[in-house]
């Protein structure tokens, strides 16, 4: 799985829009639509930002603790 796939599935799972999760974030929508698709990856504060929301580690977030 990419990263901009596992990125919308987290969204997902907590049945946000790219508009909410910007909301509760501060990230741009337009920055979360560009990872989601790939287009960009998102500089480490906006992971920790990420992270933190989600209540994840880094690592899960970047892919270090899930099953590929």
């Amino acid at each position: 799985m990419n990263y901009g796939q596992y990125f919308k599935e987290l969204r997902n799972e907590k049945n946000l829009s790219q508009r909410d999760l910007a909301k509760a974030t501060g990230i741009s929508q337009q920055a979360i639509s560009f990872w989601e698709q790939n287009k960009r990856t998102p500089n480490m504060d906006d992971c920790i930002i990420l992270a933190d929301f989600y209540e994840i580690s880094l690592d899960e977030l970047v892919g270090r603790d899930r099953k590929k």
